[in-house]
């Protein structure tokens, strides 16, 4: 077994020298998500709901369930795709899959359906209302206030 001489301190590799394949049976990773870099019209912060469309490739929701929903805005990613494409101002990971944090507007609860809603860059709950592919995401925590705020999603 090789390990390093403390917890977190050495890459393998770098972003010049890269391995070429690696083979194993199982990879773990501290965070939750996985993501792709994609080109954004404008920095988004973390938890942003984007949308496929826009000026680049991705730009943030206006509309109420809207079925171009490209993902999350990652806040860390643990599986990084597409990972030279810029950087987190002008190509944010965008979580397709996994757990993340998500602006949400209104009251939610765990397990209910995420949609897009109208405010831009924010989720709503529909409930467990079956919205086809308007639906991105499910909520994994209960939050009933009505304002704006940041909960735990799995994106699907």
């Amino acid at each position: 077994s090789q390990f390093p001489s403390a917890d977190n301190t050495y890459d393998l590799g770098s972003d010049t020298k890269q391995w070429r394949t690696i083979y194993g049976h199982e990879v773990e990773a501290t965070y939750a998500d996985l993501a792709e870099r994609y080109a954004s019209d404008a920095p988004y912060e973390p938890g942003t709901v984007v949308v496929f469309g826009g000026e680049a490739e991705v730009t943030t929701t206006t509309l109420d369930t809207d079925v171009s929903i490209a993902g999350v805005v990652s806040t860390n990613p643990a599986l990084k795709l597409n990972s030279s494409a810029g950087n987190n101002q002008t190509h944010p990971y965008i979580a397709l899959k996994g757990r993340v944090p998500c602006k949400v507007i209104g009251p939610v609860r765990k397990g209910e359906l995420l949609v897009s809603s109208s405010t831009p860059g924010y989720a709503r709950s529909c409930g467990k209302l079956d919205m086809g592919l308007a639906v991105f995401a499910k909520a994994l925590e209960n939050d009933l206030s009505e304002g704006v705020k940041i909960i735990e999603v799995a994106v699907i």
